[in-house]
């Protein structure tokens, strides 16, 4: 869906602004959202660690502390560092 208005620029440039501001602000809060909760999903986990999702999987197949209840999986913050930390050299 495209919406076409007729601004004049500098409404338009303002208005840009505020959705840019916007959209940077509400990244920046799901970001600081999910360093601070302590267990996530196997997904979060990868982004977490900085890895992709298969890589996260295969640290599993590694060694990876993963708590699965009902086939739910979710992943300490502690142990990815903990796991991190014991595979760094």
């Amino acid at each position: 869906m495209k919406v076409e208005l007729n601004l004049i620029p500098e409404l338009e440039n303002q208005l840009k602004s505020l959705v840019i501001n916007a959209i940077k602000d509400a990244i920046t809060e799901k970001e600081e959202k999910m360093l601070n909760r302590e267990w996530m999903s196997l997904k979060e986990g990868a982004n977490y660690a900085g890895v992709s999702y298969n890589s996260f999987i295969k640290f599993r197949k590694m060694g990876l502390a993963i708590c699965e209840i009902e086939g739910i999986k979710r992943v300490s913050k502690k142990e990815i560092d903990i796991f991190l930390h014991k595979n760094s050299f």
